[in-house]
């Protein structure tokens, strides 16, 4: 696998943590929270496959991602890292965390997407089928208004500069595979995968999400016991960008 594509945040020298972003998303998104709550970390946030600027070629599953970060990993020559993983993020963290358990320390989820529905995910998938184009930048950047009401204008603006591009008929899209998207729902709606029992972490609940069971929740604390830590936050799925000091802090305690 040909390692993916990564942004670079925080202290080149300090601990290193890998931040993985859900679908239709990319590593940038990770800009704000890594340069105001882990500006003394080394936090590496690549493009998922199929995201931004990596490749967009398939595979997409998750067994692709990790092999994909594993690629990341060894190109840096970073041995053993800390995961931080937002929704489907949260799913390749674990899958990764279960595939190379002696190249990860400690694990943070935030809201991660993993068991959900299997209604819910066809559903998602299909809408995906039908991905949104622009006729100009300030339609999708009204289009992130509207999906992320609680998020600042910075965080808008960033990810219209980031992830928005012109295609060849003069019209704009966001820089993803609707296909990765569509594999990704399939992966998300999967059998519920626990992080390994004795690894640290933190599972942090966007509390007005839904998309943390109490019954995943249950079977953490049943497979972990102490190594399990949980939180919750006031905020909707994309939490860290709704609230990113308060997660920001979240994170930055459980690693400290």
């Amino acid at each position: 696998m040909t390692a993916p594509y990564a942004h670079h945040y925080g202290a080149a020298e300090g601990p290193a943590l890998l931040a993985l972003h859900g679908i239709k998303g990319h590593g940038a998104r990770w800009r704000h929270i890594a340069e105001t709550s882990l500006y003394d970390f080394s936090v590496i946030a690549p493009d998922l496959r199929g995201h931004g600027r990596s490749d967009h070629a398939p595979p997409w599953n998750t067994e692709a991602h990790v092999a994909d970060m594993l690629a990341l990993l060894d190109a840096r020559r970073m041995h053993r890292v800390d995961l931080l993983g937002h929704s489907y993020g949260g799913l390749i963290a674990l899958r990764l965390a279960h595939a190379a358990p002696e190249r990860v320390g400690r694990i943070v989820l935030l809201d991660p997407s993993v068991g959900l529905p299997a209604g819910d995910m066809h559903d998602q998938a299909r809408r995906t089928l039908n991905s949104p184009s622009f006729t100009d930048p300030e339609q999708a950047r009204a289009e992130r208004r509207s999906a992320w009401p609680a998020a600042s204008a910075a965080a808008v603006e960033q990810e219209v500069a980031e992830h928005l591009a012109p295609r060849s008929d003069g019209r704009w899209q966001w820089r993803i595979e609707p296909a990765a998207v569509v594999t990704a729902c399939s992966e998300m709606a999967g059998p519920p995968i626990t992080p390994p029992a004795t690894v640290p972490t933190l599972l942090v609940i966007a509390r007005r999400s839904g998309f943390v069971s109490a019954e995943y929740v249950r079977a953490c604390r049943a497979a972990m016991g102490e190594h399990l830590t949980v939180s919750e936050v006031d905020a909707g799925h994309m939490l860290y960008l709704e609230r990113p000091e308060e997660t920001g802090e979240l994170i930055r305690r459980f690693l400290a």
